[in-house]
């Protein structure tokens, strides 16, 4: 009889990802992924069973098209009057880990469960970042992607 993990039994990493020159929803997606742990085979669709993702050069991240100029971020104060829009230009040149952490947070439930996923989420706009004692593993989400186009080129390179 095979048990379902439990919340008190994750096996967490810390896992590191270079946004340099990443396209936001692209690397929002493979995050969002690893903060759900559905990448491990114990996943379970109601626990928290992720791992903890540090993000660093996120300044660095692209957005394609029009979406600089276009794309507005909002938020409310909480008062009368206190909803305040910027565009995502904006967002990007003052406070780019607010962009990819709201990029991320979409991408998640909309629940209790998302609201503490969410908080495995570390976002830094430099280099630096001040996990260096969780000893985080670099991880690039996009290893396999790119293994498959280097593939599919020698394959053309070779029928020609």
């Amino acid at each position: 009889m095979a048990t379902n993990p439990t919340a008190t039994t994750p096996a967490r990493r810390w896992r590191l990802i270079d946004a340099d020159g990443r396209i936001l929803g692209r690397l929002a997606t493979r995050i969002a992924v690893i903060l759900r742990g559905k990448d491990k085979p114990t996943f379970t669709p109601y626990l928290d069973g992720g791992d903890f993702v540090v993000v660093i050069n996120a300044a660095k991240v692209r957005l394609t098209g029009r979406k600089l100029q276009q794309k507005r971020a909002y938020r409310h104060s909480g008062y009368a009057g206190g909803f305040r829009s910027v565009t995502y230009e904006r967002l990007m040149q003052t406070h780019p880990d607010r962009a990819v952490e709201a990029a991320v947070r979409g991408m998640l439930p909309k629940n209790a469960l998302g609201r503490r996923l969410i908080r495995k989420l570390k976002v830094y706009k430099g280099p630096t970042h001040p996990h260096v004692a969780q000893k985080p593993v670099v991880f690039d989400p996009f290893r396999n992607e790119r293994e498959k186009t280097e593939a599919k080129r020698a394959l053309r390179a070779l029928a020609k």
